[in-house]
């Protein structure tokens, strides 16, 4: 591959053995723009978390267990995948000697601990100011205009001037003079702001430097903020962001509170040279992951009109696949624009994974030219897709029969679908964590000895990221559930070039009676041509009603006379 040759040309200038390449900017956000796909660029793959090792005779590039299929094959042509946590980046490099080159623009310490912690001494770590992929890289770069605003007030649970003094109580009551927020969707929450500079998330890429005194100085590009911005944020200080190392360098002697998982080690260093830094996280992280009754409720409308589009698609899909040719690419597309015909939807908040058949065991699919195929008769069909709202961000995945008749797979989705209501019934208290619940929603598929190699479910947003922290329900997560949390509910199963199967409904915990446990937001018929009753007991197959009845009625008056009929049935009683 040319580009890798060029690449090993300056390492040798550099006098480095190898250079390392994330997926992420120096912005740290889940999705980034095209222009900045470095790890794409270098290695063709398309997924959303990884890392590349170019090495002057061998290339390594490692994801997580979500992306082993798509990495070997957009990549494992010219790149060794590995998957970690089972092999580590580390184990890689024992027994050699080298020094490898870095940007620390685009790698936080906590990131370099994690993967490269356990490295023998051997190895050297070189900081590398320049980016050595922006060196051989002839891009484009496209940077949207679109200017920042703020959220409408009945769009919030509470004002920017509430949250600022929230954030300064902290601040106070650890004892820090300032913080440095480098995670921007933790800039959006805080001031209510929005904007457009990642595809699907409503992100302002930014920093912001706050003291306890309530000064607030917010780093962006500067043409993106409006005269009527500065006027609404009136003691907010906008400043271009070309203006950040200037700034923080000239602090001394203070007390810095900042995130080692979003803070570059680039700034850690600039700020830690003449000053000390609390070992505390952003706050932030834990403050919006507590959505306030209002937005709940918000959030329940988001839903409500997520899962019209979502089912009328649903319909429209099983009564055509036979009749004319639908892609994975044409079937993503039309879900897109029953989306889009509501007023109160803003664009997709993740690519839509639209997989038919064996194109359905690839975690995190994305259809293209070259990989998409027809709905056939007899396959399954995954979908994965969500929408970003002005009051709420979703996500559903539902897997529908295209006619299939495999006690098989019957079998192993209605195990899938014994897992997920075991997590949507959890008995909740105030220890729960995540990866008690887990547990729960493996235990089915266990049983007969499969699993799945991704979480059960992640933190969502509120008309921000999608995948948003630090609650989950993964093996390893220990963050307890409050009220307020909102996750996602979504074991599944995957059969390397056979099928894929998932179910994923967003829940939120609520407080009832003094106790706390989990209630749908999401509202979309589960496919019951894909149930082997005889596997379910009473208490589940009344959590399938229970659940068809809350879907029709909160859906059916968006429904035309057809439609309501198909949606009757979808609903009705196992």
């Amino acid at each position: 591959m040319e580009k890798i040759k060029k690449l090993r040309k300056i390492l040798n200038k550099e006098l480095i053995d190898g250079y390392l390449i994330p997926k992420n900017d120096e912005f740290f956000g889940e999705y980034i723009p095209d222009h900045n796909d470095r790890l794409k660029y270098i290695s063709n793959f398309s997924g959303s978390y990884g890392l590349a090792l170019i090495l002057k005779n061998q290339n390594y590039l490692f994801v997580d267990g979500r992306y082993t299929i798509q990495a070997i094959n957009q990549s494992g042509k010219y790149f060794k995948i590995i998957t970690f946590p089972n092999n580590m980046p580390y184990n890689i490099l024992k027994n050699k000697k080298l020094s490898i080159g870095f940007d620390p623009k685009l790698f936080t310490k906590k990131t370099l601990n994690i993967f490269f912690g356990k490295t023998n001494k051997n190895v050297r770590f070189k900081i590398i100011e320049k980016n050595l992929i922006d060196e051989i890289w002839k891009r484009k770069i496209k940077n949207k205009k679109i200017k920042f605003y703020t959220l409408p007030r009945n769009s919030v649970g509470n004002t920017h001037s509430f949250k600022i003094n929230k954030l300064v109580s902290f601040l106070k009551k650890r004892g820090a003079d300032f913080q440095f927020i480098s995670s921007s969707e933790n800039n959006a929450w805080l001031l209510n702001i929005r904007g457009r500079d990642a595809e699907y998330t409503p992100i302002p890429k930014s920093y912001i430097l706050i003291d306890k005194r309530k000064n607030l100085k917010f780093f962006c590009d500067l043409n993106k903020v409006s005269n009527s911005l500065r006027k609404y944020y009136k003691k907010i200080n906008f400043v271009n962001i070309k203006e950040i190392e200037k700034v923080l360098l000239k602090i001394k002697e203070k007390k810095f509170i900042l995130d080692n998982s979003t803070c570059s080690l680039k700034f850690e260093n600039i700020i830690s040279y003449n000053n000390s830094v609390l070992n505390q996280k952003d706050p932030i992280y834990d403050f919006k992951a507590i959505k306030t009754k209002k937005e709940i409720q918000n959030l329940k409308n988001a839903h409500i009109f997520d899962g019209v589009a979502l089912t009328k698609y649903l319909f429209w899909l099983k009564k055509n696949f036979l009749k004319k040719d639908i892609s994975e690419l044409s079937a993503s597309q039309k879900l897109y624009l029953l989306r889009k015909k509501n007023k109160k939807f803003k664009f997709l908040s993740f690519p839509t994974i639209s997989g038919t058949g064996p194109n359905g065991a690839i975690i995190h699919y994305k259809a293209n030219k070259k990989t998409n195929r027809v709905l056939r008769k007899g396959d399954i069909y995954l979908v994965d897709s969500g929408g970003q709202y002005e009051f709420g961000t979703t996500d559903v995945t539902r897997t529908i029969s295209l006619k299939n008749s495999s006690k098989r797979i019957k079998d192993i989705f209605t195990r899938v679908l014994k897992g997920h209501i075991a997590v949507a019934d959890f008995k909740l208290k105030l220890n729960t964590t995540g990866s008690r619940i887990d547990n729960k929603a493996r235990k089915y598929l266990k049983k007969i000895g499969l699993d799945y190699s991704h979480g059960t479910g992640h933190g969502v947003g509120y008309f921000l990221n999608v995948h948003e922290g630090p609650h989950a329900i993964s093996k390893n997560n220990k963050i307890k559930f409050k009220e307020g949390m909102v996750v996602s509910n979504e074991p599944g199963y995957y059969e390397k070039n056979k099928f894929g199967i998932r179910i994923e409904n967003l829940i939120y915990v609520k407080k009832e009676k003094k106790k706390i446990c989990f209630k749908n937001l999401t509202m979309a018929p589960i496919d019951k041509n894909l149930i082997n009753e005889n596997i379910l007991n009473n208490n589940e197959k009344n959590w399938i009603n229970n659940y068809h009845q809350v879907v029709f009625d909160n859906l059916k008056d968006f429904m035309n006379k057809t439609e309501k009929n198909e949606l009757k049935e979808a609903c009705s009683a196992i």
